[in-house]
């Protein structure tokens, strides 16, 4: 994609271009102009911090109205925190469980967010119960397993919008509804949701939804968004208590001492920016084509090169990412999957995402404004052959690790060389 001025859009984002990175999904990316506001917001924090830190909470307030505007919510439900992770926490700690209270997840939940259930659930003797939804599962079949998996101590279901490891949409609203008919409230880990979707709580009741601005909306990183409905907003207090504590939600989480608060006023910055440069419906659109362009492009070329299937059978899969299926064997814990993702950097010089899901392994692509086509189809010629050639060692030696699999390719490599 390019600027208005005909400039290619990476260009504009402060990425290495070095490198080729195709995971935007985890980390997002802050455009140079952004990260130069940023920075010149922390040298008048620096400069003069008292006067920053005076109107720092009314300063904050109109970035979060920016924000919620964005989202599409009113601004008297949102509250900025750091990130999905931090809002989620934020409502784990709001929760009065009942003795014995269990929290449902679902396998495809993110497992910083699987563990804040269960340390909260474990003040009272409680269970996380992990319900298992296949992920080809139509819509309707996705409410109807999580809704009746509830019992009688189901305190709260934890559900993704966007699911981290599978890179598929969940239908929140229908969820959300036919939890409420059961009585069972709603947490929405919505952390890639922000952006990507055009309106991410369109019809959705859900009780409590959190997302990352700085992943698809390429805010600083520190700048995500807690939804409230007006039943609970104000049970839900920041982590850390300060001199907001007094005030309603959710102007008490805009007041929360010598906190670096640039990343959240940054953030309308960004979002700004790209509405200016490119239009957030065009740059979705373009998101959307260019990942499923490379979706086929590396299916087949992983197909050609390793004699098995690479394409996923997910059901309503995100508008900007897409799951391939790796060769049978080659990542089977969450552990190969790192060592992978960095022979891929170090060896290879792309930046990805691989994930490992039910002992199945996943290369998750992302595609934003800065990537073209040429991206994927330098993966394809330069990456893809050496994933083939890993999966070919790993299938005539399953004993070896994929650590050990990888010294020996290096070796095998460098003596060809």
């Amino acid at each position: 994609m390019v600027d208005g001025t005909g400039r290619p859009a990476m260009a504009l984002w402060t990425l290495d271009p070095s490198t080729i990175h195709l995971n935007h999904g985890s980390f997002g990316a802050v455009p140079v102009e952004t990260a130069a506001y940023q920075a010149e917001l922390g040298r008048e924090m620096n400069g003069i911090p008292g006067d920053w830190f005076s109107a720092l909470p009314g300063r904050l307030g109109a970035a979060r109205e920016r924000a919620a505007e964005f989202l599409r919510v009113a601004p008297e439900s949102a509250a900025f925190v750091i990130n999905a992770s931090a809002g989620i926490s934020v409502v784990l700690q709001s929760l009065e469980l009942r003795p014995g209270a269990e929290i449902l997840v679902t396998d495809h939940s993110y497992g910083a967010v699987t563990m804040a259930a269960q340390r909260a659930v474990r003040r009272v003797g409680g269970v996380v119960r992990e319900v298992p939804v296949p992920l080809d599962a139509a819509d309707d079949e996705v409410v109807d397993i999580l809704t009746s998996a509830f019992t009688d101590g189901t305190a709260l279901l934890i559900v993704d919008q966007i699911t981290s490891a599978t890179a598929r949409v969940f239908p929140i609203a229908a969820i959300a509804a036919r939890s409420h008919e059961r009585g069972v409230p709603v947490l929405v880990d919505a952390a890639h949701a922000p952006a990507m979707l055009p309106e991410p709580l369109a019809g959705s009741t859900a009780d409590y939804w959190v997302g990352n601005l700085h992943k698809w909306g390429c805010t600083p990183r520190g700048a995500a968004v807690l939804v409230a409905s007006d039943a609970v907003a104000q049970s839900l207090y920041p982590s850390i208590d300060s001199w907001g504590h007094p005030h309603p939600y959710p102007t008490r989480f805009d007041t929360q001492g010598t906190v670096d608060a640039t990343a959240q006023l940054a953030a309308p910055h960004a979002l700004d920016l790209i509405e200016r440069e490119f239009g957030w419906d065009a740059a979705r659109s373009y998101m959307t084509r260019l990942v499923e362009y490379a979706e086929t492009l590396i299916v087949d070329a992983l197909e050609q090169a390793w004699d098995g299937p690479a394409r996923v059978a997910a059901a309503s899969p995100a508008p900007a990412m897409r799951l391939v299926g790796l060769p049978d064997g080659l990542v089977r814990t969450p552990t190969d999957a790192h060592e992978l993702r960095d022979v891929l950097a170090l060896d290879l010089g792309f930046q990805t995402a691989i994930t490992s899901w039910n002992g199945t392994g996943y290369l998750r692509l992302s595609a934003h404004v800065y990537n073209t086509a040429d991206d994927y189809r330098a993966f394809a010629d330069t990456a893809v052959p050496v994933i083939a050639e890993l999966a070919h060692i790993r299938s005539t030696e399953p004993d070896l690790t994929l650590d050990e699999t990888i010294a020996q390719h290096r070796t095998a490599r460098t003596a060809t060389a």
